[in-house]
């Protein structure tokens, strides 16, 4: 099934399109879920913010009573899947994905084909998410040249490239060489970049198909242990601790990965780390069904390792919720276990399963989920245009979110191509009232805006 079925309303040019957005009044909502305040957006940015503020002529007012409205969402860990894999993914239909889940800007995975690895093709994605202009697009630059872990990629010209390059990462492979890791450390702190590591030793998950544990001996599938995952990242906190560089872990899963984590950054090393929506959450019991939408890299852990990267969320050793939006096409899942593909998609769903797991549940406030969706992943990524606060001056990235209502999730809605999402039919709460993009409105009550 196709995105361009996705609920999409005609209002006459695109969202990058010349011409100043119309302003806005954002009347009656709560700025990260504080006071009820309203927001002025005029010419792409916060003109005001205060209480009965005062609709200028030619104003569009929005009435968000009961809703929560946060900066911008970022996304650090996105795969678009373009260039060479559009029959799972665009640049324009991820945007639109990402719009529709609260989100202004993404970052772009280098494991396209041709990879990421080069200064001409990161400018050729940076182009793109400009042209669609759902969403801004900043490419992740691979590590290695073609993700082949055995030589660096050209780093510096992707950093001086026109895309600006600040997050290199081999995702969906881990950089194993230490010499090599050590190298690339050295090499980005120069530009003040960051590594991002896929924490996963190969030669410890070889053929692996699951979680390491009871459950994998039962179904009688090959594990995929936890050390796989906390080696890796105990050697790379090591190394950016001995070079004096910037490390980011991709999607940790483990309670061990957690502790490892928290004592490097009680040691003051330059360490963040993120967690991805479906590891708040599920759990390796759901492989029992054998439905291969829940087979995803790393493994789903067990329910103490849910525990720990919630704790680990909570208190601040991990950093972020990064989604791992990872789409596929139909065939690629519909395969028995040992042969469908490995991930997720999660843009459209992130915003509700962190309601669902940390903030109904007490242990997130709403302006933690804008520190842990929208600050600090633009941090990480130095995105100085996003993750901004809502205040007089800054630019209009926002979103504005209902968390009153309750529905079953339905993949089938999506605007993503791809349908491979673990969540169907899970009763979720909140949605999306509106994403404005630059002053401009994107999505409205869940429909993606063609101006």
């Amino acid at each position: 099934m196709r995105s361009e079925t996705a609920p999409v309303v005609d209002g006459g040019t695109a969202p990058g399109a010349d011409g100043a957005a119309v302003p806005l009044l954002i009347r009656g909502g709560r700025p990260y879920g504080e006071d009820v305040m309203d927001l002025l957006l005029v010419d792409g940015r916060i003109e005001s913010v205060g209480t009965d503020l005062e609709a200028p002529a030619g104003v569009e007012i929005v009435e968000a009573d009961g809703c929560i409205v946060l900066p911008g969402l970022v996304d650090l860990h996105t795969h678009l899947r373009e260039p060479g894999g559009e029959e799972a993914e665009t640049v324009e239909t991820g945007t639109r994905a990402a719009a529709r889940g609260g989100f202004t800007a993404v970052h772009a995975m280098a494991n396209t084909m041709p990879v990421a690895d080069t200064a001409g093709v990161v400018e050729q994605v940076a182009r793109r998410g400009e042209s669609a202009g759902w969403c801004a697009v900043r490419p992740v630059g691979a590590v290695t040249v073609g993700l082949a872990g055995e030589r660096l990629a050209e780093l510096d010209a992707m950093a001086n490239s026109r895309a600006q390059v600040r997050v290199f990462s081999d995702d969906g492979k881990c950089v194993h060489d230490p010499v090599l890791m050590r190298r690339a450390l050295e090499y980005v702190k120069s530009f003040d970049g960051v590594i991002a590591q896929h924490a996963q030793d190969p030669r410890l998950t070889e053929g692996a198909q699951m979680h390491e544990g009871v459950v994998s001996a039962e179904l009688g599938l090959s594990g995929w242990p936890a050390v796989a995952e906390e080696s890796i990242i105990a050697r790379d906190v090591l190394l950016a601790h001995h070079v004096g560089s910037r490390l980011h872990v991709c999607h940790l899963s483990t309670a061990g990965s957690v502790d490892i984590v928290r004592w490097a950054k009680q040691r003051g090393i330059a360490v963040t780390a993120e967690v991805t929506p479906h590891h708040l959450l599920l759990t390796d019991e759901t492989v029992r069904r054998f439905d291969p939408v829940f087979k995803v890299n790393p493994p789903l852990r067990t329910a103490e390792d849910v525990e720990a990267v919630r704790e680990g969320l909570a208190d601040g050793t991990i950093d972020i919720v990064a989604t791992d939006h990872a789409p596929h096409p139909r065939d690629a899942k519909d395969r028995e276990w040992d042969q469908a593909a490995m991930g997720m998609t999660g843009l459209e769903t992130a915003l509700s399963l962190v309601q669902h797991t940390m903030v109904d549940p007490g242990r997130l406030t709403w302006r933690d989920v804008a520190r842990v969706l929208s600050e600090k992943p633009a941090e990480i990524g130095r995105d100085a245009d996003q993750g901004r606060p809502l205040a007089p001056g800054a630019p209009a990235h926002l979103l504005v979110w209902d968390p009153r209502p309750v529905r079953p999730a339905d993949p089938a809605e999506h605007a993503s191509r791809g349908r491979n999402s673990p969540f169907a039919g899970l009763d979720l709460p909140g949605t999306n009232r509106l994403t404005v993009l630059a002053g401009r409105a994107t999505v409205r009550d869940g429909v993606v805006v063609v101006r």
